[in-house]
């Protein structure tokens, strides 16, 4: 296995920094990881599925969003007026570039996301939290899209029915002031999501509709959370595997919280939690059912 590292512009020209495993011999497939709010490609479950993921003869790609406001240091968020900025469109824009890119297409094509060709191999998506929402709405948006490559399937962990969890309070507060504060524990600073994250959302609603996305992906669809998520309510899985009907098969994760029991950062030598070990194994599963 090897590890290539990769910047292609992403939305308002940002970069989007990138790492793409590579495993031995002809790959069987490439599966683009996608992270959540407040997350970023060097989290530790994250680079934990990477690996496993090309231990099983699969390309993975994992990357920072352009507007995440996380670079190669991990130790904080170094661009934190970008993460101000961040919008659900920025971050399927950022996306579909990854994937236009890892396909040899587009503006970027290639963009030394994948440092040769490959032939023709499935493309996954699999996005934990709101990185699984952003998997959806780039699904169900380009689902039509003749342009846009077709995908193997698509993958969500602990993911939202929703664009907006915040209040009413807090919503109007955003949008009358500006922003909101947005406290990281992990780095300690005080971050703003900015008014742009709703106004994009109430000027387009149907492109922002997470359970009308999620019956417009034309793959199969995989639906993972624990039943311990008490951030994130397993209910919202039901209510996304109900919206898209036939594609999709849920799977429920006894005694999983959030981030499936793992700490970050997650060292090497420590092993996965028995519940990351089962996310794995149910992804792992469903990639071999739809190849």
């Amino acid at each position: 296995m090897s590890v290539h590292d990769w910047s292609i512009p992403g939305a308002d020209n940002q970069p989007i920094l990138g790492n793409t495993h590579i495993p031995t011999g002809a790959p069987r497939g490439v599966v683009i990881i996608v992270h959540g709010f407040k997350g970023y490609k060097d989290y530790g479950m994250i680079q934990r599925i990477a690996i496993r993921l090309t231990e099983a003869g699969m390309i993975a790609i994992r990357f920072n969003f352009s507007h995440s406001g996380m670079t190669n240091r991990i130790e904080t968020f170094e661009k934190p007026e970008l993460f101000e900025q961040d919008t659900w469109n920025k971050q399927v824009f950022d996306l579909r570039a990854v994937v236009m890119a890892a396909c040899g297409k587009g503006p970027s094509a290639g963009g030394g996301v994948l440092p040769e060709p490959v032939a023709s191999v499935p493309i996954f998506l699999f996005g934990h939290s709101r990185g699984g929402v952003t998997a959806m709405l780039t699904a169900g948006r380009h689902g039509d899209d003749p342009d846009f490559p077709k995908l193997a399937a698509v993958i969500t962990a602990a993911a939202p029915d929703t664009c907006n969890s915040l209040s009413e309070e807090d919503s109007q507060r955003l949008l009358d002031e500006g922003f909101i504060d947005s406290p990281s524990s992990r780095t300690g600073q005080t971050l703003r999501v900015g008014s742009a994250f709703l106004r994009q959302q109430l000027d387009d609603p149907e492109n922002h509709d997470v359970i009308a996305m999620a019956g417009r992906i034309r793959c199969p669809l995989l639906v993972i959370h624990g039943e311990d998520d008490a951030t994130v309510s397993p209910s919202a899985a039901h209510r996304i595997t109900e919206a898209a009907g036939d594609n999709a098969q849920l799977r429920l994760i006894s005694d999983a919280d959030h981030i499936f029991n793992t700490p970050n950062p997650l060292p090497n030598e420590q092993e996965s939690s028995a519940q990351l070990g089962e996310l794995l194994d149910a992804m792992l599963a469903f990639i071999q059912s739809v190849r």
